[in-house]
């Protein structure tokens, strides 16, 4: 397996090279650092799935992500891996939207377990994964660390707490964080999408459904609830919501299945 991903690194670090030197152009002042690319091989079973020319921009841009967004612990330490997850986290839901950057997003921080609404990681009340700032928070989030490195290591799971708050972020970038994500969609695409949230809500709310009860919490939810199973498990969700999975499609650029 070492082997293989070692072959993998070096593979991608060729296309990368000889890609631009076939186009006219120059190299980027550094290059995709190997230990970037065999963390994603390792970690990230989006990035295995993709052609070697889409790893090698999809490497690319976890470079630049980690140059304009400072990723920090507090109570912890983010170590490499933990900050090419956090990358990773921010550009799958986006890698089909061209050269997508969060316009609302300086700050990532790192906590050692679940926190509260104040912001705690110790004592009672502590049931939140990740959240995205707002007010004086704004243009932070916040992940548990714990739950960054679980979702990527149980692959298999529909779930993904990271990927769930960069949606929420792309959702805001509209101007708020409703679940209609208005960027990616065209107008005659609106009431279908919502008629679709509110079919499926019923079906939740009557035990019908898989996906998560979390998304009864709000539209919003809803919206990051069901792009964390498309990016997760899209074969199943295709199978399971194609009618979704359809939508979901269309928003975000991306056939997974």
């Amino acid at each position: 397996m070492i082997i293989l991903i070692t072959a993998a690194v070096v593979l991608i670090g060729l296309f990368i090279f000889f890609r631009f030197r076939k186009s006219g152009n120059s190299l980027p002042e550094k290059t995709v650092p190997g230990e970037q690319i065999q963390l994603l091989e390792t970690h990230v079973k989006y990035f295995r799935n993709l052609q070697p020319e889409q790893k090698a921009i999809f490497a690319k841009r976890v470079g630049e992500f980690l140059k304009r967004v400072t990723i920090e612990g507090v109570g912890t330490t983010a170590e490499l891996s933990d900050r090419v997850l956090v990358a990773a986290s921010a550009l799958i839901p986006v890698f089909g939207l061209g050269d997508w950057k969060y316009p609302n997003l300086t700050n990532v921080i790192l906590y050692p377990d679940n926190f509260n609404k104040d912001f705690q990681f110790e004592g009672k009340g502590r049931n939140t994964l990740g959240m995205v700032g707002t007010g004086y928070m704004n243009g932070q989030m916040i992940l548990s660390k714990p739950a960054l490195v679980d979702a990527f290591a149980n692959a298999d799971s529909k779930s993904n707490t990271a990927i769930h708050e960069f949606v929420h972020l792309l959702d805001k970038t509209d101007g708020s964080t409703d679940g209609i994500p208005e960027n990616l969609m065209d107008r005659s695409s609106l009431s279908l999408w919502q008629n679709l949230m509110q079919q499926e809500i019923e079906k939740i709310n009557k035990g019908e459904s898989d996906i998560d009860p979390y998304a009864l919490s709000g539209d919003e939810e809803f919206f990051a609830v069901v792009s964390e199973y498309f990016f997760q498990q899209p074969r199943l969700l295709a199978s399971n919501h194609p009618e979704i999975y359809k939508m979901l499609k269309e928003f975000f650029k991306q056939d997974l299945s």
